[in-house]
């Protein structure tokens, strides 16, 4: 046999409680969403920044085998060389034929690096 004790929760104050309950339930729902949506939001900005600092990294290798093969190139033709005058000639094509080179690689790597950051900063827009 339950005892009564006589103190029941009046309509109003469980309707007043159910409803503080059901904002909170929603107010929760909206919250995460939100951080759902935020760490997406993360998530892309990062796998672009990978993607991105990925090619650079390749850009950058593909500059170094090329610069260290034209200087291989450049060494082959010193030790063929006859005399001091095509010394001197051949170390002055290389020189201008590398600081073009380093000209136009530098130009490159500067873009695909703003590209990357473009790109990151664009990831992380909202989307509409």
């Amino acid at each position: 046999m339950a005892m009564k004790t006589g103190l029941e929760v009046p309509p109003e104050m469980r309707a007043f409680a159910e409803k503080s309950v059901g904002e909170a339930r929603k107010a929760f729902e909206t919250y995460m969403d939100a951080a759902t949506k935020a760490f997406g939001t993360v998530e892309q900005s990062a796998q672009a920044m990978q993607s991105n600092a990925r090619e650079l990294g390749r850009k950058a290798i593909g500059f170094a085998e090329d610069n260290v093969s034209a200087t291989l190139d450049f060494a082959q033709k010193l030790v063929q060389a006859k005399d001091a005058e095509e010394l001197m000639r051949l170390q002055a094509e290389f020189t201008q034929a590398q600081m073009k080179v380093l000209s136009e690689q530098t130009k490159a790597l500067g873009e695909s690096a703003t590209q990357a950051g473009k790109s990151a900063f664009d990831a992380m827009k909202p989307k509409s």
